[in-house]
């Protein structure tokens, strides 16, 4: 398990586990993280409190095991969806994340996601798109065209990637990266030279996204 700080708490929020870290200061954001397949809540707590030092953390722990390893929705392959629970998860997410954020109204909510978690982001803001003021998606994979959504017009949209990911095809980032263009997202693409792995370069456009303060107003 990564590192906590000391004011970090993990316990059940309505039902579900997750790590709470507060904001440092009135109006700072409140970074909503999710973790890939495998990790847990405090698979970004260190990386946050480096890159985002007083911005607030909520990371809920997928709720999903696959042989042990915890996931925000299931799977019948690898890439391979099970449609139906991914959609009503996601349902149940977001209104899990509408209360937290009601909780912190002055607090800008961003949206950070690795692989499985990434996944779950995006699909959240398909659906509902004024949830995040930014998303942060980290190695995606959307095997399946989204509805236009042209509530996401405005919305800063970081995509980090691998050109030889062999979980999240470049092909496919790049369709998803075009596809968040045509709803008129101000979406940037970091593509490394790797595959399904972090690298300083991606950390780097990661860290430079976290650091800039021209969010969308929330609707």
């Amino acid at each position: 398990m990564t590192d906590i700080a000391a004011s970090d708490r993990i316990g059940t929020v309505d039902g579900r586990i997750a790590l709470i870290r507060p904001p440092r200061r009135p109006g700072a954001p409140l970074v909503f993280a999710f973790h890939g397949t495998g990790g847990d809540e405090s698979q970004f707590a260190e990386l946050l409190a480096r890159l985002a030092p007083e911005a607030g953390v909520i990371a809920p722990r997928g709720e999903v095991s696959e042989h042990g390893a915890a996931r925000f929705f299931r799977r019948r392959a690898e890439g391979v969806y099970d449609m139906d629970d991914l959609r009503a998860r996601r349902d149940a997410l977001i209104g899990w994340v509408e209360a937290r954020r009601a909780e912190h109204p002055d607090a800008p909510a961003w949206g950070l996601g690795y692989s499985n978690g990434a996944n779950i982001l995006a699909a959240m803001a398909f659906e509902a798109p004024g949830l995040f003021g930014r998303l942060a998606l980290l190695h995606p994979l959307i095997p399946w065209t989204p509805a236009p959504q042209p509530g996401l017009a405005g919305v800063p949209v970081l995509i980090g990637a691998g050109a030889r990911d062999p979980i999240a095809p470049a092909s496919a980032t790049r369709t998803l990266e075009a596809w968040f263009q045509a709803q008129g997202a101000r979406t940037r693409l970091a593509m490394h030279a790797g595959g399904h792995e972090i690298r300083p370069e991606e950390l780097s456009a990661l860290a430079a996204f976290l650091g800039e303060t021209d969010d969308r107003p929330d609707p």
